[in-house]
């Protein structure tokens, strides 16, 4: 899916997008991650879109509406562990999507399921999700890097982009659901004033409490991870948003949840970029609490591509 910058919005009715932002962003995302199953159709859902700047669905939005519809054909005691998915074409918020989903397997302690996002018949997105019931084991995890600076001390790219007369700021600060704050500094304005490392820290959480059991705010972190995860890239090679020319979308996503989480908690995303070639870039993040706990680890890769 397109990334002309991270971005979440507005909700919409089933055939097109809303034109006035919300009073409550998050509520605005809550609406369009409530999938409705079709009453003539065993699997499958339906979906909507939020509005984004350049009229492409967002790609962390259709994935979690794939986890959502995927996770209503299974047990409630079995919550997602993984995913794996492919963003094939890039979607039409104006367009209603239809969720179907194929029961793979039904398994003593794992159950697998497909989930195709379609628009006019062709897909947008195919994921796979893994989902697994409660049991004991070997635990161990990494730790959570030191002296990083609290949530409280960092600055919100609400804050950051308050006051600017521009069409992708305007949307961040009046209809974005989630809190974004870069540890040294956002990409938004200009590039990393010492590029090349490729690693990046963000503190995010939702701008207001949030209801919903563990399905929902799995989901719900593959909405909201999908916005930095190809962040580390344009660091590595000194670039910003705004940079002329630039062009990138998600290819793939793949995504671990290794404890129980919550999204409108604080949450540590501590990222890098292993590699990019060919016009794609690869970003991997580890996802912490506040307290240090490792609850999630992620990786996408997209084109990238970069005026020379």
């Amino acid at each position: 899916m397109t990334h002309p910058t991270p971005d979440p919005a507005d909700g919409v009715p089933a055939d097109a997008p809303a034109d006035a932002p919300a009073d409550d962003p998050t509520a605005a995302v809550l609406g369009v991650l409530d999938v409705t199953a079709d009453p003539e159709t065993p699997d499958l859902f339906h979906a909507r879109s939020l509005a984004q700047p350049g009229g492409r669905v967002f790609g962390g939005q259709v994935l979690a509406q794939a986890l959502l519809a995927a996770g209503r054909t299974v047990p409630a005691d079995r919550l997602p562990h993984s995913l794996h998915g492919y963003f094939l074409r890039p979607g039409d918020v104006r367009k209603p999507i239809a969720l179907t989903v194929e029961r793979l397997r039904d398994g003593r302690s794992f159950t697998a399921r497909r989930t195709h996002a379609l628009q006019d018949g062709q897909p947008i997105l195919s994921m796979i999700a893994s989902f697994q019931e409660d049991q004991p084991g070997v635990a161990y995890a990494e730790e959570m890097p030191a002296d990083v600076p609290a949530p409280e001390d960092v600055v919100s790219a609400l804050d950051q982009l308050e006051g600017i007369d521009h069409p992708v700021a305007k949307f961040w600060t009046q209809e974005a659901a989630f809190d974004v704050r870069h540890v040294g500094g956002s990409l938004y304005l200009g590039a990393d004033p010492e590029p090349g490392l490729g690693r990046q820290m963000v503190w995010m959480r939702s701008r207001t409490p949030l209801p919903g059991g563990q399905l929902l705010h799995r989901a719900l972190l593959a909405y909201a991870c999908d916005q930095v995860m190809l962040e580390p890239v344009l660091r590595r090679t000194g670039r910003s948003w705004a940079a002329p020319g630039l062009a990138m979308a998600s290819l793939d996503h793949a995504m671990w949840w290794h404890r129980d989480v919550r999204v409108d908690d604080w949450l540590l995303y501590v990222q890098s970029t292993p590699s990019a070639q060919g016009g794609r870039g690869l970003g991997a993040a580890r996802v912490f609490t506040r307290d240090g706990t490792l609850v999630a680890s992620v990786a996408q890769e997209g084109m990238v591509r970069l005026p020379g």
